[in-house]
């Protein structure tokens, strides 16, 4: 089958590459054109296990192309995919800017019938607006072609993409007609292999899905990090608790582990469009609303925490950050909660030594220059670099390769032993026995405030 995908970013490059592996002839069109020169060239704007081989192996063997003028939109494609960035506008909406001007592209260049695919995460209703661009477009240059839009929400996890989209534990298609379903069917069988798990619904039936599903499982986060923080008031284990309600059948273990807060392109800008669209039509959005406060709050409970241990004021204080993205296996930082942990330590004076598998160089763009120039902020090439005469530990993100820390090698690094457990990744237990002060979300810690000397006390004494 012949694809075009609209815009080359990361579920656009993703259903490319995914399709082209399965056989299809495939042309992804960004505007970028340096995005696409370095794609031509085998490098990728971004970091996803398994993407970059799958890349160049398909470009190799002719399957997958990549342009960068909307000209170049395939004639003879069956299949067109709009997978342009939805960010939120101003107001907390989705800007559907990018998915209007790739459908006003469809119409100015298809000359056959095709079915035109929002893949985007976009409000409910787009599929009217996609269809009503593109008939304008047609008008224009005096043609009256059939074409189909349907609703193909994307349920990737970064880090996991290729997992998800080869292997998908359900494909959700909003259509009307039933030629674009029997071409959706021979699109995705090939990886389903039976028809049962995917599930054709009305058009808005399948935007609405995707909303409500990312607002579902950010709710169960900003549930279990609010009671993560009752917990800890109360002297409670949230890890025992998450094991006890997650053994319910009922409620299941997946998205109720307690964290310093989540983030990512999808989670925190779904809410907000969700919110917008329930008060654009006159819904209370209670639930969504308290969802987005709970996890505001959260991500300022590890800076909490590391004030109560050194006090006000950190000046003289060093931070060892283990994790920079919002989570692991991948190197993005959009809304991740190690941003908002460094900025506050550095506000208070202290220097931040960080470390990240795959987002040191995302890290290096977009936090501020003066920071590493003025020394508040290291950016290191190694984990235990991060360490070196730092005061504390600060797991944020719970990259696998951090899951077994060399004990002796940090103590001979570091010149306090204190640990702050962003991910309850350690055994408080074990993490003490080796000799250091452990501070995990919700573990039970009523008083965490230090028996010790402060830093400058200790300092002073000297």
């Amino acid at each position: 089958m012949n694809i075009t995908v609209i815009g080359a970013g990361y579920v656009g490059l993703v259903t490319g590459a995914c399709f082209a592996e399965l056989g299809n002839h495939v042309t992804c069109v960004d505007v970028n054109e340096s995005k696409i020169a370095n794609l031509k060239k085998g490098i990728l704007p971004i970091y996803e296990p398994g993407l970059e081989p799958m890349v160049i192996s398909n470009m190799n063997e002719g399957r997958l192309q990549f342009v960068s003028s909307m000209s170049e939109i395939a004639a003879d494609s069956h299949v067109i995919f709009i997978a342009v960035g939805t960010p939120s506008d101003k107001d907390g909406a989705a800007d559907i800017q990018y998915v209007l001007e790739a459908a006003r592209n469809i119409g100015a260049h298809i000359s056959q019938y095709c079915v035109v695919v929002d893949k985007s995460t976009v409000p409910v209703g787009m599929a009217d607006q996609v269809d009503n661009v593109i008939r304008e477009e047609l008008q224009k240059r005096g043609l009256s072609l059939r074409f189909d839009v349907v609703s193909n929400p994307e349920f990737l996890r970064e880090g996991a993409a290729i997992e998800d989209f080869m292997r998908p534990d359900r494909v959700i298609i909003g259509l009307e007609s039933n030629n674009a379903k029997s071409i959706m069917l021979d699109l995705y069988l090939p990886i389903l292999r039976s028809p049962e798990r995917i599930y054709f619904m009305n058009v808005k039936d399948a935007e609405m899905t995707k909303y409500a599903a990312n607002a579902m499982l950010a709710t169960r986060i900003s549930f279990m990090n609010e009671m993560s923080v009752l917990c800890e008031r109360m002297g409670v284990d949230i890890e025992n608790v998450r094991i006890g309600i997650g053994s319910d059948t009922r409620i299941g273990s997946a998205f109720l582990n307690p964290g310093c807060g989540y983030g990512g392109s999808c989670f925190p800008k779904d809410v907000r469009a969700l919110v917008k669209m329930a008060e654009r039509n006159g819904v209370a959005p209670y639930i969504l609303h308290a969802v987005e406060k709970r996890n505001f709050e959260q991500k300022r409970v590890l800076p909490d925490k590391i004030v109560n241990v050194f006090g006000e004021d950190l000046t003289g204080v060093t931070l060892g950050v283990w994790g920079l993205s919002f989570k692991p296996g991948t190197d993005d930082m959009r809304e991740a909660s190690s941003l908002v942990l460094i900025e506050e330590a550095i506000r208070r004076g202290a220097c931040v030594q960080a470390y990240d598998p795959a987002a040191v160089g995302v890290a290096g763009r977009i936090l501020p220059s003066e920071w590493m120039d003025s020394g508040k902020l290291k950016l290191t090439g190694h984990q235990y670099d991060a360490l070196k005469d730092a005061d504390a530990l600060v797991l944020v993100t719970e990259w696998k390769p951090f899951c077994y820390p060399d004990m002796t090698a940090m103590k001979n690094l570091m010149r306090q032993f204190i640990i702050f457990d962003g991910r309850n990744q350690y055994d408080p237990k074990h993490i003490r026995a080796a000799g250091f002060e452990y501070y995990g979300m919700g573990r039970g810690e009523v008083n965490y405030k230090r028996a010790a000397l402060s830093l400058r006390e200790a300092v002073g004494a000297e």
